[in-house]
């Protein structure tokens, strides 16, 4: 097992460092360990690069983004645009979680335009419960998560209503840069649309809705409350 603070699982490669990569950066900052799953690639979104090769590529940036933050990578072996929400991938997704043992999953927001996305915020709900029951035997034992959140994506908007904020610092939102343009697409290489610069601008916004300079808010299942904090973790 690779005990971690903080996973964060994203329906591609990219999604988890640009919707929840500035949480991570803060916490790792804080002397905290994260990970991030990468449930497919997103292998088809390149416009003239074949899937295989953008497969490659994107793997390869992931691993040189976690390596910017000293985070574990996990990959499942989905294809991009195919990610089902199936016992198959909650058990999968499982296993990730028994093996890195984190409090705190951060995660997409249901209501989203991508399917993949979708799909990834609705199986993690049963991934966290049966990781979390001793009774699924699995080949690692069991591990319970305190608490999932859902991130911010500009491709998951529908119905999101930001209740955490999480206070972020100019020196968080400098190290999440170097992290996320680790991927030619958040360098704008290919695309004309700038996340990096909507995701720092959006920081700015969430931070004046919360009277401090910059923040990042997240969603939160049933039966939680609004709250601004400078850690998601509980100690």
């Amino acid at each position: 097992m690779e005990k971690v603070d903080i996973l964060a699982v994203g329906g591609h490669a990219g999604d988890a460092e640009i919707s929840c990569g500035m949480a991570l950066c803060h916490h790792v900052r804080q002397g905290r360990r994260v990970a991030m799953l990468h449930c497919t690639l997103g292998e088809r979104g390149h416009p003239t690069l074949r899937p295989a090769e953008y497969a490659e590529q994107k793997r390869e940036e992931a691993m040189q983004a976690g390596d910017v933050i000293g985070a574990a990578v996990y990959f499942l072996p989905y294809p991009d645009g195919e990610l089902p929400a199936s016992e198959e991938v909650r058990f999968a997704i499982c296993d990730v979680i028994r093996r890195c043992c984190p409090e705190v999953i951060l995660t997409h927001w249901t209501g989203s335009m991508h399917k993949d996305h979708t799909n990834t915020g609705l199986v993690m709900p049963d991934a966290i419960f049966y990781a979390a029951l001793r009774t699924i035997e699995r080949d690692l034992p069991a591990h319970w998560t305190r608490q999932m959140l859902y991130a911010e994506n500009w491709e998951d908007p529908y119905g999101f209503v930001p209740e955490v904020y999480l206070e972020v610092s100019a020196e968080d939102l400098a190290l999440w840069e170097q992290m996320a343009t680790k991927y030619g697409l958040f360098r704008a290489e290919w695309k004309t649309f700038s996340y990096v610069e909507y995701y720092k601008a959006l920081a700015r916004v969430r931070g004046l809705e919360v009277g401090t300079e910059y923040a990042t808010a997240f969603a939160v299942p049933p039966n939680s409350r609004r709250r601004r904090t400078s850690s998601l973790l509980s100690g």
